[in-house]
């Protein structure tokens, strides 16, 4: 069957499909919502090593430094498309001597702001000058998505250059009111650090680098923001304190004090996601936090974070500024009914924090059941008396009402 056929057919098989994967031993899968869905194709059984070794020779085409990489380094990174239907990126591994395949959906159109409902503070980086914003997060958590959005939102405002280097590109960016040119590792350029050094002489005012992958690009990116660029780019980390301790701890011990002065002075943004499942199973939303540079987030990260000192205090104390932390928009989806609790605790950063701070929602009561009901009289126990429940004195009371019973805090006791 040819493999366009069977990639085509896969998209078709599940709602939200993010990945598609071929594996020797099972059905072609799909990644739906975050989980794994076989896809059984007609007149295509249980994959075969021959069956995936044959897609992957249909994926390659004739890109030659796809096979050599494959051949010597067991993996390549490569693009696909099939005309009117979709972009993928892919990657080809070998594992137990067999070739497997993951492929990531591409949307064909450029997603913009309403699309990813993403914060309204994220406006304002399309209006920066210059700096470093980082998109952080584990794979598959639409870091490129929202990169790719802010991109387009520059591209439709404003009439400059923008340079994007990728492995490989992704989203296709046409030519609005900016004009941008797109570079792919290993067919235009051999690495993200020679393509940054060379991008300093080609007038770009921003600059995206699809990845820090290592400490050359990581400098090369904090230089080109200093001399006035505006640079973005991606890393697999957490969260902003986990993307800070990356950044400086790529450099030896006797740099890392520079790098910290360096770093707090560039960086404008730092974003991390992470894809949360939907409480009515439609998909997964995207929950966010966003760290921006003031006068106390850059002595942080310059000095480093101690005992009451800490971003997440920064962030949790930012919200005017436009501040927000992970588990605080996890707590605000949880009580507004969008994702479930549990969801919130298993994705947060601080679950046990988490938990006190939702501890009002998690223990109130049903509708029906929020009614007091009174005790039943046990014989073993003197009967409640005024003198054991205190009740604010009355002014006037009548003997008679004295006998009678009174309803105290949802109780009824003896007069």
């Amino acid at each position: 069957m040819p493999t366009p056929t069977i990639i085509s057919a896969m998209l078709k098989a599940a709602r939200h499909v993010s990945d598609l994967f071929f594996s020797p031993g099972k059905f072609p899968q799909v990644e739906s919502s975050g989980q794994l869905v076989p896809v059984r194709v007609p007149g295509l059984e249980v994959l075969k090593a021959e069956d995936t070794a044959r897609i992957a020779g249909d994926l390659i085409g004739s890109n030659k430094h796809a096979v050599e990489k494959l051949r010597q380094e067991g993996s390549c990174d490569i693009s696909y498309s099939l005309p009117k239907l979709s972009r993928f990126r892919v990657n080809i591994f070998t594992q137990r001597g067999s070739c497997a395949i993951v492929m990531r959906v591409i949307p064909g159109k450029v997603p913009n702001f309403a699309d990813l409902h993403l914060p309204e503070e994220l406006q304002a980086v399309t209006n920066l000058r210059n700096g470093v914003v980082l998109v952080t997060g584990p794979t598959g958590s639409g870091k490129s998505s929202t990169l790719a959005a802010i991109l387009n939102k520059i591209n439709e405002d404003q009439a400059i250059h923008i340079l994007t280097i990728e492995d490989p590109i992704e989203f296709l960016h046409a030519h609005k009111k900016a004009t941008v040119h797109q570079r792919e590792l290993h067919s235009d350029t051999p690495s993200f650090a020679l393509a940054l050094r060379a991008a300093l002489r080609q007038a770009p005012k921003v600059i995206l680098v699809g990845e820090m992958r290592d400490r050359e690009t990581i400098e090369i990116a904090m230089e080109a923001a200093e001399t006035g660029h505006l640079v973005f780019s991606t890393l697999h980390t957490i969260d902003a304190s986990k993307t800070v301790e990356r950044i400086i701890g790529a450099f030896p011990l006797s740099d890392q004090h520079v790098i910290r002065m360096r770093f707090s002075k560039t960086f404008r943004y730092i974003i991390s996601q992470r894809l949360v499942p939907r409480r009515d199973g439609e998909g997964r939303i995207a929950a966010i936090e966003i760290l921006k540079s003031t006068m106390r987030t850059r002595e942080y990260v310059e000095k480093g974070e101690g005992e009451g000192k800490t971003l997440v205090d920064a962030m949790r104390d930012g919200a005017i500024e436009g501040m927000q932390h992970f588990d605080g928009e996890l707590e605000r989806m949880a009580r507004a009914g969008i994702i479930e609790l549990q969801t919130a605790l298993a994705f947060a950063t601080n679950a046990g924090n988490l938990r006190l701070q939702m501890a009002d929602f998690a223990e109130t009561p049903p509708a029906d059941s929020a009614k007091p009901v009174a005790p039943k009289a046990s014989p073993a126990k003197a009967p409640v008396t005024a003198e054991r429940v205190p009740v604010a004195a009355s002014p006037a009371k009548s003997p008679e009402k004295d006998s009678e019973k009174e309803l105290v805090g949802g109780f009824e006791i003896e007069r």
